[in-house]
């Protein structure tokens, strides 16, 4: 019997169930009541489960659904947060593809860190600090008030320029102060920044860059399409909501370093957490205009990008395979070669 995809239906659930129906795979979407049109009208799940909450996919039915149908999870960020770590890790019995003890290490704060992991790899990060003892800019990042999975973005000089900017948002009630005791403080890099989506892949022992997109944000985008002026006027609070992803590209002469960086972060990834990353994830990262590279956030995970490439293909893929394809292929075309090799169990957790 071949296996079936099943994948928590949100962030880049689209791209994994067109690339496991392009390879003839069976495909499970579970969406969130109310949150499942998208996933009706695009005929690409062969089986839709709707549940009250997504926290239910940990639950003993839909675990027991799943494995009657052979299948293999996929997971995306929602899962991740949705149903939590703790939880993925001791409750969840469905072969999930990848390294899903990987997934809490996205957070910034404990010993499970992607500052531990990119340290580990010898990846430049910004440089971090107490929200009491820095040397500015720095780039706060607080949770918000009413949306604890999205965060607050304060650009502060001083102790003084965060206590007031804090003090404007939490009259806005956007954020807590209180908040600032989970605040992570990190060096503002001013540079070009991009997401590029690997797939390491363990039966063909390479490390594949696929692509590179960057990020779409509410209501930065808008305050960056207002005349100086107009901004001033307004003086809006800026937000960092990611709404959006577009392609990008990046000039061949950085690429070498992007393969290093992805390779090191594997084999950092190995030492600390094995048997390390398998499949996709994602670098986020700033270019310098000394052409430095600098990572300031980790995806361990398929990234929320790779929507963009549906129907194309990832831009660098082609490479690899003379066609293009998608993460959400990629990851299909490598489990079906585990299950005609007999090595399914190299690739899930």
């Amino acid at each position: 019997m071949r296996p079936s995809i099943a994948v928590l239906a949100s962030h880049s659930a689209l791209d994994v169930l067109d690339g496991a129906k392009d390879e003839g795979l069976k495909t499970i979407a579970i969406a969130r009541k109310g949150r499942e049109r998208a996933y009706r009208s695009f005929p690409v799940s062969d089986r839709l489960i709707v549940v009250d909450d997504y926290a239910e996919i940990a639950s003993q039915q839909i675990q027991q659904a799943l494995n009657m149908e052979e299948s293999i999870f996929v997971p995306n960020r929602s899962f991740a947060v949705y149903v939590g770590y703790d939880r993925i890790e001791k409750e969840f019995k469905v072969p999930v593809f990848g390294n899903k003890f990987l997934l809490r290490w996205e957070e910034r704060i404990g010993p499970s860190s992607y500052y531990r992991l990119l340290d580990e790899a010898g990846i430049r990060r910004p440089r971090t600090y107490t929200t009491e003892n820095f040397e500015g800019p720095v780039l706060v990042k607080v949770p918000e008030l009413k949306r604890r999975v999205e965060r607050a973005f304060i650009i502060a000089g001083s102790r003084k320029d965060l206590e007031e900017k804090a003090g404007s948002l939490a009259a806005r009630g956007l954020l807590d102060l209180k908040a600032l005791d989970e605040a992570s403080v990190e060096e503002y890099v001013l540079g070009a920044h991009f997401n590029a989506n690997y797939f390491h892949s363990p039966l063909l022992k390479r490390t594949e860059l696929h692509s590179i997109d960057r990020r779409i944000q509410s209501n930065l985008d808008g305050v960056f399409r207002m005349p100086a002026r107009d901004q001033l006027t307004l003086d809006a609070p800026v937000r960092y909501i990611e709404v959006g992803h577009e392609p990008a590209t990046i000039r061949e002469s950085l690429l070498e370093r992007l393969f290093e960086m992805g390779e090191r972060f594997v084999e950092a990834t190995k030492r600390l957490v094995p048997p390390g990353i398998i499949g996709p994830f994602t670098l986020q990262f700033i270019v310098t205009p000394e052409l430095d590279t600098v990572v300031y956030d980790v995806a361990t995970r398929i990234g929320g990008g790779t929507n963009v490439y549906m129907g194309i293909g990832s831009q660098y893929s082609k490479l690899y395979f003379r066609r293009p394809v998608t993460i959400g292929r990629r990851i299909a075309m490598e489990i079906l070669q585990a299950y005609e090799t007999g090595s399914i169990k190299d690739l899930t957790t």
